[in-house]
């Protein structure tokens, strides 16, 4: 059957750090053929030679709005020049982004963590792969806090290995040594391991990645016991016992949902068992205790349990639009304005799922009649642990 070829808008061209990168007949025909090029600084040098000499190239900067206008200003192919593999944490991934109708097609590379892997005999079959190049620190300390084995790890140059690893350190992920590549397929190209108090004293070239190699497994608990938290100066008792805490993060129903929002956090205890146990989720820990906020950061220390936002103000005082809205809210603390609480949250997401632990009875009547007049069903299961009082988890979502 005759193939048909339709137009294609840009052709992805992933290559080496080399100085005379190797490229495929295929590859040096389409160059051939083309005018407009694009690709970063760096990769111009790279491939200057094999342009034409009557070529346009298009600079890949930080201003990619103003790229994309350029881009839909040609009406020829574009042949754009990438490190390694386009859709790998790549360019292939922003075009599909921001130019959804474009045709595309790759000629991929190895991407660097690949290089990595191969020139250091490393088995990556279990590899997981996460960028902090631009990015927060999110992917890493799912990543981390998920205990994977092998983790690969692009960097940029606030982000760097040295940072990685004072951050592993802070929050006892002392249990990985870094290998850190450099400058990978370049005449500069340097590959060493080190363990993560080296490396945190340490420079590196800016063209870098790495992969954290888990030298000995790191226990975590299912269920943190209360002792173990750092409590309010005399205030140990004032912390959601672990059973309660459990059957609490079973009703906050966090599976699929994105952003968490802990209100009242006290030690943080509720907020740290959920980020242990969903590593995805954007928790933010809100308490108007100003001595909380060393509190609850030393207890995301001591748990290794990075990625938590510590907010100290009264809730009633900050501007909620300032935060990712919540598909989810446990209320650990309302300081008497529970009903004012409720609908404040309500109105950021009318859909939000509600959970609070009550004590009091007018706690109780409060998150029953104000939820229910809003059409949310409210469930209750009732637990008393030891001698403490009985605690009324309840638990309201949209009809």
């Amino acid at each position: 059957m005759k193939q048909i070829h339709s137009h294609i808008d840009f052709y992805l061209i992933g290559i080496s750090n080399h100085p005379s990168p190797k490229l495929n007949d295929d590859v040096l025909k389409l160059i051939k053929e083309a005018s407009v090029f694009s690709g970063g600084k760096r990769h111009y040098q790279l491939v200057k030679s094999f342009l034409p000499e009557n070529h346009t190239w298009i600079e890949i900067s930080g201003k990619i709005d103003a790229l994309m206008n350029q881009y839909k200003k040609i009406t020829t192919t574009i042949v754009v020049f990438a490190s390694g593999d386009p859709f790998f944490y790549g360019f292939g991934n922003t075009l599909q982004r921001l130019l959804p109708n474009a045709k595309l097609s790759a000629t991929p590379y190895f991407n660097s963590i690949q290089l990595l892997c191969h020139k250091t005999q490393t088995n990556y079959n279990t590899l997981k792969s996460v960028s902090i190049h631009g990015r927060d620190w999110s992917a890493l300390d799912e990543a981390l806090i998920h205990r994977n084995e092998l983790i690969g790890v692009l960097t940029d140059n606030k982000k760097t290995p040295a940072e990685i690893a004072k951050r592993m350190l802070q929050y006892g992920f002392d249990n990985y040594s870094i290998t850190i590549g450099e400058a990978l397929d370049g005449d500069n190209e340097h590959i060493e391991q080190l363990d993560l108090v080296s490396c945190s004293n340490k420079t590196h070239d800016n063209l870098n990645c790495a992969l954290l190699k888990q030298t000995a497994p790191k226990h975590k608990p299912f269920g943190i016991p209360d002792a173990s938290f750092i409590p309010l100066t005399n205030r140990a008792n004032m912390i959601t016992k672990m059973p309660i805490r459990l059957s609490t993060i079973n009703a906050l129903e966090l599976q699929n949902k994105t952003v968490f929002w802990d209100v009242g956090a006290c030690t943080g205890s509720v907020a740290i068992e959920a980020k242990q146990h969903f590593p995805h989720l954007q928790v933010v820990a809100f308490e108007k205790r100003t001595e909380c906020a060393s509190i609850i950061q030393q207890n995301t220390e001591r748990f290794s349990t990075p990625g938590i936002a510590i907010i100290i103000d009264d809730f009633f005082n900050l501007n909620l639009n300032d935060f990712e809205i919540p598909d989810v809210v446990f209320i650990g603390g309302h300081g008497g304005r529970l009903k004012e609480l409720l609908h404040l949250i309500h109105k950021q997401n009318p859909a939000v799922r509600f959970v609070t632990n009550a004590v009091r009875e007018s706690s109780t009547k409060i998150f029953t009649e104000e939820l229910t007049k809003l059409n949310y069903i409210v469930n209750t299961s009732v637990i008393q642990v030891n001698q403490h009082n009985k605690i009324s988890i309840h638990t309201a979502e949209l009809k």
